[in-house]
């Protein structure tokens, strides 16, 4: 029974460090309240209110709020339940957001706010949205923003959400229409493992007025049938990161495809090596270019960093974080940037082999981004092609709605153009 005080005490530490500077920390527990993976979490924040004081903290609680069909009611029991297991453990909510899929009628909220000890003001309905950028100007709508500063007693200026709104009239009435992207890779069926791509790709479709329609391709498949009725209805194609061999032929294949076809290409960590590669074999001549990821070769273009070979326990040992990057001028990438020193967050093990790099570039290729601390490949693209690049890192982490990344933005405007050639 001290394990829970010392994950806790733990949990809190990293809490407050990462909150140092700031005038308010969100911090999210995710899960579902009676879980036990999360009691250690929830713990910590209860202890959190009682080391900082009501005042200091605000509880908000997401809960759902059913219809059932067969019966035609929303029903609120859900949400009955789970803040009664809070309150078990010493957690009030403050708020809550009652997630429901059509208005949440008044003699409702006041029933929850009864049966959960809140105020009725208190209970905010989260109404299914079109689109998730339409979510802040219907919480605004419900005043939580109100109820936040007021129970913790701060001022802030009237909230200005004309930034939001134009972001959700582009994603309705985008004045370019769509482009088809293709995301070219292994875990399709999974495609919440491409969301935050997905919302970058969002993003980049924001800042050029158009709709982004994403076409996710099993990259397996592609290797069994090859490109057609696959690639050859799309504007842009990008390939993601990913760990192991499979599908990793498909990949290839479908970049030799973007770059023979001068469609628009992004690879993006993994992407970015199966490019290299794809170049390697098909330009260079080198037909045995491999990773060392998936198997010994004797043509290892991707390896393993030197300090990296002699790591055998490897949790925790990828090349994370945010490091620097040099980009050169003149290229897509300083053009994206408009910028020659970028910081991007990485998620990796294996790295470009530096012993190929002449082979490349007197083929073409250019070198666009260099770590030149480890003197590292970060970024590659080709000159002769409407827009071909890839990157070591995982931009798709830094990108916003309000702020899309750049190189986001500069794939879906090579792709808008290249539809509008077509």
């Amino acid at each position: 029974m001290q394990v829970i005080p010392h994950i806790t005490d733990e949990i809190k530490s990293k809490v407050i460090e990462n909150a140092k500077g700031a005038d308010v920390a969100i911090i999210e527990v995710g899960g579902t309240v009676g879980d036990i993976e999360s009691l250690p979490f929830l713990e910590a924040i209860r202890q959190f209110r009682y080391d900082r004081g009501h005042g200091n903290t605000l509880y908000i609680h997401v809960t759902l709020v059913p219809y059932i069909r067969t019966a035609g009611e929303l029903k609120t029991k859900p949400t009955q339940h789970s803040v009664m297991e809070l309150r078990k453990i010493g957690i009030q909510p403050d708020i809550l957001l009652c997630r429901c899929d059509r208005e949440l009628p008044q003699e409702m909220k006041k029933k929850i706010a009864l049966f959960c000890n809140v105020e009725e003001k208190d209970v905010i309905q989260v109404v299914d949205s079109e689109h998730i950028y339409a979510v802040p100007q219907a919480l605004s709508k419900e005043r939580l923003d109100e109820q936040v500063v007021d129970k913790l007693n701060i001022w802030t200026k009237a909230p200005d959400l004309t930034p939001w709104q134009d972001v959700v009239e582009t994603l309705r009435h985008p004045s370019h229409g769509e482009v088809r992207i293709a995301v070219a890779g292994k875990y399709v069926n999974l495609t919440e493992s491409y969301k935050s791509l997905a919302e970058a790709l969002t993003h980049g479709g924001i800042a050029n007025d158009c709709r982004v329609y994403l076409k996710y391709v099993d990259s397996e498949k592609i290797e069994r049938d090859g490109v057609c009725g696959h690639l050859d209805d799309v504007d842009g194609i990008l390939v993601p990161g990913g760990f192991g061999e499979r599908g990793t032929e498909g990949k290839i294949t479908a970049i030799q495809f973007a770059r023979t076809g001068k469609i628009p290409f992004f690879g993006i960590c993994l992407g970015m090596q199966m490019a290299a590669i794809e170049f390697s074999r098909n330009v260079c001549g080198i037909e045995d270019a491999c990773s060392s990821e998936f198997t010994e070769c004797g043509t290892p273009l991707i390896h393993l960093m030197e300090e990296q070979k002699s790591v055998s326990k490897k949790g925790g040992t990828m090349r994370l974080g945010a490091y620097p990057c040099s980009v050169a001028k003149g290229t897509l990438a300083h053009a994206a940037y408009n910028a020659t020193e970028i910081s991007e967050r990485h998620r990796h093990r294996y790295e470009f082999n530096n012993k190929f790099r002449s082979a490349l570039t007197e083929k073409g290729m250019i070198l666009s981004g260099i770590y030149k601390e480890k003197d590292l490949v970060e970024i590659i693209e080709l000159p002769d092609h409407p827009w071909f690049l890839g990157c070591q890192f995982h931009p798709e982490f830094k990108s916003k709605p309000l702020q899309p990344h750049p190189l986001f933005r500069a794939f879906i405007g090579a792709a808008l153009a290249h539809r509008t050639r077509g």
